[in-house]
């Protein structure tokens, strides 16, 4: 790491109303992945992973089960002055409640004053992917300049989904222009079929940081946002440098996971994501102990396999089973299944995505949907195979087809 102290904040704030109903009752960073995850462990192991030890996760939507989270799993030694903080809003500057991104910052800006760095690492709470910060930090201090965007490539078709960095034609790291979902963006010079996309990670010198979150507090107009607000106002000053991923090299990554970055802010990508898990040669890779995603660890006992009483075998094929599941003379496919999940006698998940103490009764059908916690599946009850009386019985069915059960719901047949 750079000799230079370094301050860690990332932005959990989010309502994710994309999410809804798994957001119904909880902050979208706290949302269930990959089985034993929640959203931030992402974000916050990269930043550890990066020799970041002073990190504040700044919160505000239904936080409870976020700020339980973090301040039950990630715990650092006070000796050194090492933490995970959460920190609710405060309503430092009078009784309203954060207003953007940079809002949230500017509201905290005590934090950073209390630790005097160098430089500030801003990062969202809610994408999956692997990154070394400590690189990007580097490069950052090379630039010389006073902020710099994490970007990372994707194809030109796809630019209108998001926030995209226009490059300086002389100089490619260096913005030129931010784009917020373009129709008809440029290529890159290198590479004129793709665009660089910003992934809503940031490196700020933190003297710069404050000046502009002084600024933008004072517009009128502004949403006060990190990404439509701060880095245009940056790169208006001509001090705004890109960082492309394709420079970052993670230890223990592979050529088929080294780029993966998704945003999951959305049903169906918070799906696709979990069917990135699941392949034999999975897009994204859990696995990699180099770089460890870190996660609360679970009282649990381990997962069990049984035949059911008529001598049926436990059938699994391509799928996450977390601990403490229970399976009896049931058929899982394709799917990702948290904490002490039961699937009964002759019942069948397939394509699925299953949250904690999910149970999924004697011969009953779950097919490509998503379970929240507690959920119960009654037995003989279908789920994703007639969407017309799934929406009947009320539940969530994108136009995909992917079907959402919500928190504590049981359906019957």
């Amino acid at each position: 790491m750079p000799s230079k102290k370094i301050f860690g904040i990332v932005l959990a704030g989010g309502e994710g109303k994309r999410l809804m109903p798994l957001t119904e009752d909880r902050a979208k960073p706290a949302v269930p992945f990959g089985g034993v995850y929640r959203l931030i462990d992402f974000a916050l192991s990269n930043l550890l992973n990066s020799g970041l030890t002073q990190i504040v996760v700044l919160t505000q939507y239904k936080s409870h089960s976020l700020d339980r989270h973090v301040a039950e799993t990630w715990r650092l030694s006070g000796l050194l002055n090492s933490y995970v903080a959460s920190v609710p809003a405060q309503q430092r500057l009078g009784k309203r409640w954060y207003l953007g991104s940079a809002d949230a910052i500017f509201q905290s800006l005590n934090l950073i004053g209390d630790e005097q760095p160098d430089i500030v690492v801003v990062v969202g709470a809610d994408h999956v992917y692997r990154m070394d910060f400590s690189q990007m930090i580097e490069a950052h201090i090379a630039s010389g300049k006073k902020a710099t965007v994490a970007a990372i490539r994707q194809p030109i078709a796809l630019a209108n989904a998001f926030g995209v960095i226009d490059v300086a034609p002389d100089d490619p790291t260096t913005i030129h222009e931010f784009l917020e979902k373009p129709q008809h963006p440029r290529g890159l010079p290198d590479s004129p079929d793709e665009v660089l996309a910003s992934m809503g990670n940031y490196v700020f010198d933190t003297d710069a940081l404050v000046a502009a979150l002084e600024v933008d507090a004072e517009r009128p107009g502004s949403k006060h946002d990190m990404g439509g607000d701060i880095v245009p106002w940056f790169v208006e000053q001509g001090e705004a440098g890109v960082y492309d991923l394709n420079r970052n090299e993670v230890p223990g990554s592979t050529d088929r996971d080294r780029f993966y970055w998704r945003d999951v802010g959305s049903i169906e990508s918070f799906y696709d994501a979990h069917m990135d898990l699941v392949s034999a040669l999975p897009v994204f890779n859990l696995y990699n102990r180099r770089w460890p995603i870190y996660t609360q660890t679970l009282n649990s006992p381990p997962a069990k396999f049984n035949r059911d009483s008529y001598g049926n075998n436990t059938v699994v094929h391509d799928s996450i089973v977390s601990p403490g599941s229970l399976f009896s003379g049931s058929r899982i496919q394709n799917s990702v299944l948290g904490p002490w999940a039961v699937v009964e006698s002759g019942a069948s998940v397939v394509d699925s995505v299953l949250f904690d103490r999910a149970r999924i009764g004697p011969g009953a059908v779950v097919q490509r949907a998503i379970l929240d916690k507690n959920v119960v599946i009654a037995e003989g009850a279908r789920v994703g195979v007639e969407h017309e009386r799934d929406r009947e019985r009320g539940l969530t069915v994108t136009d995909s087809g992917i079907v959402v059960v919500g928190k504590g719901v049981r359906v019957d047949p």
